[in-house]
């Protein structure tokens, strides 16, 4: 009897140990298939949209539920947490994309409506001078020019076609260019 019970102990007790394997192992297969299909997704066809993040969609959701002032002081801590300018930047050629056949009219409009800027300053500019005369160029330029000696007015007369002077008011840039003409150089006031 004692013999008995020994061998239906060992037989219950491998039985029990092939249905825990067993069912531990069924178990792991089942975490493995439902965790490899969490991870598989069906991909979207093409021609449809893809389906938003619902972690975004909530976001979004919660700043359309926002005031004009809160957006705004939401708009200043993104700025502050992410480090970005003040400014909004626009693309280089934006303004063709956005108005289309408007852009050329519209900044057509503006420039009517702009205040036409008055020029104050001008600069004088030696295009080139008749050889003939080089002479007495080089004589007025040491002249007219302060802290020219005769052979740095010679060599800024050669290295024509350069600036005389700069941001100057237009009185002066007219005595300039009546003084050069007058001994044979061709004058540019711009």
């Amino acid at each position: 009897m004692i013999a008995l019970r020994t061998a239906a102990f060992r037989v219950s007790s491998t039985l029990t140990r092939r249905h825990i394997a067993t069912g531990t192992a069924r178990n792991a297969e089942a975490a493995v298939a439902s965790a490899g299909a969490e991870k598989l997704t069906i991909p979207v066809p093409e021609g449809t949209d893809k389906p938003a993040d619902p972690k975004l969609v909530s976001i979004v959701d919660s700043i359309a539920k926002l005031n004009l002032l809160e957006v705004s002081e939401l708009s200043t801590l993104l700025k502050r947490k992410l480090n970005l300018p003040d400014t909004a930047m626009m693309p280089a050629g934006f303004g063709a994309f956005a108005g289309g056949a408007a852009a050329p009219a519209a900044v057509a409009d503006e420039e009517e409506a702009a205040p036409k800027v008055v020029k104050t300053t001008f600069k004088v500019k030696l295009v080139k001078f008749d050889e003939k005369q080089k002479v007495a160029l080089i004589k007025e330029v040491k002249n007219l020019l302060e802290g020219m000696n005769l052979v740095q007015a010679k060599k800024f007369v050669e290295s024509a076609p350069t600036v005389v002077k700069e941001d100057i008011p237009k009185e002066e840039a007219e005595k300039l260019k009546e003084a050069f003409t007058k001994v044979g150089a061709v004058i540019e006031v711009e």
